[in-house]
């Protein structure tokens, strides 16, 4: 268990998949993306999120990711970012907004 304080420290964001890339260096099969959050810039984040959905449905998409865990090297890759979902029994789905909202909205 975390104390409520750690868990406020948590920086939950709105953003925007502005690319997606194949990450064939990543162990699991997994995404490099570009995420828009406005006013903190583009982040990017690698997912493991292949089995579901395709690069092309993925930019334009808005998703929630957590923004101030640091940088997370996977491979040659610099991950800014964890993009957030919840898993069934076979795959990952993405966490988003009901409604868009602007990029960088904080999630209170």
């Amino acid at each position: 268990m975390i104390d409520f304080t750690t868990f406020e420290e948590l920086d939950f964001r709105v953003g925007t998949v502005v690319k997606a890339d194949d990450f064939p260096e990543a162990i699991k099969p997994a995404y490099q993306l570009q995420i828009d959050f406005g006013p903190l810039g583009i982040l990017n984040s690698s997912a493991q999120i292949t089995k579901r959905y395709k690069k092309e449905e993925l930019v334009g998409r808005q998703v929630i990711a957590v923004v101030n865990l640091g940088t997370k090297k996977i491979a040659h890759y610099k991950s800014q970012c964890l993009v957030l979902g919840a898993k069934d029994a076979n795959d990952v789905i993405l966490l988003a907004p009901e409604t868009e909202l602007p990029n960088g909205q904080q999630i209170l």
